[in-house]
């Protein structure tokens, strides 16, 4: 009975906004009062994260644990596509609009490591009383395709362009980290909570259809939820003075982001920590691949020309700090476990970022991130094996 009123509960909650949404008076709400329409559609994003996290489960029954969780990051992060591409079609028309597009990017790159990773080790530590959190030699997959990824970004401040040859590479990535989590092993161990319950009382049929409608409700759910809950929250923060460029930067990607990190922490707090922290692996193999590769194609066929987006001094050292930050969260799990202690590391140097905005800042935590990434690796033999492992596209683990 009590996972009969979690199921039920967790599809109410998605309703009231979606009944708003459909109907054609969310859009205005938004203008009018969007302090309560951040509080409805927020509870909608909720209630679809747990049917998510339920559906990801279930789903390790029938497909690899790697595609699970990139079904799981292409659902979840949904969001962050819809608010980002929508900028990067403005700026096809708009060229300020570029610095947005790269804004939420870099923004939404940065709030997921720092505080999402972070935030799932924490609950993990509290909950579980473990100081680290143990990662499946099965996630050895999107570790080396989130290396190679962020060792290609690099390359992209450095010529100061966004290209679609850019765009041909991290596609290439994504379909190749597909392709290998494809042939992966499918879950054989007994499931607990709702999904076990699932499990326990469906067929294989009904349940790989039950599997499609809890991703296909909770997606739909998201996506119309995820802009208007974003847009709630700029609208709040304009109307008491916060900068725009930053609200585009941090207040939006906060939103955009919310669903895979409520996720991942549901994981977390039920002892999952190893698949919490893998969803949002996947989520930033997925958002620095498919996402930054579909910036410069959505911005050329918006503007009509198959050229390159050119990148300003300050959208370049954005993404140099994102990429740094990256390199350095990539070498700190690439020993297949997530301390408290790093992940307290990680969320420390996010934050303090966030108190200063002069470019050369930018570069001194740049410089720290990689200076950290490098010393890991000296030190640490198994991540100079992982990056090995990484670079020559070999099996890890």
């Amino acid at each position: 009975m009590k996972n009969i009123v979690w199921l039920i509960a967790a599809t109410i909650l998605p309703l009231p906004w979606m009944a708003l949404a459909i109907s054609g008076r969310g859009h205005h709400l938004v203008e009018t009062n969007p302090i309560p329409v951040s509080i409805i559609a927020g509870i909608a994003i909720i209630g679809a994260a747990f049917i998510l996290s339920w559906g990801a489960e279930l789903s390790e029954r029938d497909i690899p644990r790697s595609l699970a969780l990139i079904v799981l990051a292409l659902i979840s992060v949904l969001p962050e596509y819809a608010v980002d591409l929508h900028f990067a079609w403005v700026a096809g028309k708009d060229p300020a609009y570029k610095a947005y597009a790269i804004a939420n990017m870099t923004g939404a790159n940065r709030v997921l490591i720092g505080i999402g990773w972070s935030l799932v080790a924490i609950v993990y530590y509290f909950k579980h009383k473990r100081d680290h959190i143990p990662l499946d030699q099965s996630q050895g997959l999107e570790l080396s395709l989130l290396l190679l990824a962020t060792i290609y970004s690099l390359v992209i401040p450095l010529k100061g362009t966004l290209s679609l040859f850019d765009a041909v590479i991290f596609f290439s990535l994504f379909l190749y980290y597909a392709g290998r989590a494809a042939k992966g092993n499918k879950h054989d161990e007994a499931l607990g909570g709702i999904a076990g319950f699932l499990d326990h009382k469906l067929g294989n049929t009904a349940r790989r259809l039950v599997i499609l409608l809890m991703f296909g409700f909770a997606g739909y759910a998201i996506w119309l939820s995820a802009e208007p809950f974003a847009e709630g929250l700029i609208s709040t923060g304009r109307t008491y003075g916060v900068d725009e460029f930053l609200l585009v930067q941090w207040l939006a990607p906060l939103a955009s982001e919310s669903p895979e990190a409520i996720v991942a922490l549901l994981f977390a707090f039920k002892g999952k920590g190893s698949t919490g922290i893998g969803a949002l692996i996947s989520s930033k193999v997925n958002q620095w691949t498919l996402l930054v590769g579909a910036i410069p194609v959505v911005y050329c066929i918006s503007a009509g020309f198959w050229g390159p987006m050119e990148l300003d001094h300050r959208q370049k050292e954005e993404l140099l700090l994102t990429s740094a930050q990256s390199l350095f969260a990539a070498v700190v799990i690439s020993d297949f476990r997530f301390s408290v202690k790093e992940a307290l590391v990680l969320m420390l140097l996010f934050i303090t970022q966030l108190f200063f905005t002069q470019e050369w800042i930018r570069y001194v935590f740049s410089g720290v991130y990689l200076l950290l990434a490098i010393t890991l690796l000296i030190t640490s033999k198994v991540r100079r094996q992982m990056l090995w492992n990484a670079l020559l596209l070999r099996k890890a683990g």
